[in-house]
């Protein structure tokens, strides 16, 4: 995960599994229960001061979530 800044002045949580990203970073295990209690604990917010959107690392949670989902079923 990186904190980066919109053009909007909206700072935001990104995804970034190839760790290529410039700007400060902070680990999460990319599982949804993980994801769950650090948006429960607010743990985004103190290790990513300011971050106001977690959205793309959630969608990219989820989707990464349903393609394991598939891979177990096959």
């Amino acid at each position: 995960m990186v904190r980066e800044t919109s053009a909007d002045g909206i700072i935001a949580a990104v995804a970034d599994p190839h760790r290529r990203r410039w700007g400060r970073g902070a680990w999460l295990h990319p599982s949804p229960q993980c994801l769950a209690l650090a948006l429960k604990r607010r743990a985004i917010g103190r290790a990513l001061p300011g971050v106001v959107d977690c959205s793309s690392v959630q969608n990219r949670i989820r989707d990464e979530g349903s393609t394991e989902m598939l891979v177990e079923q096959q």
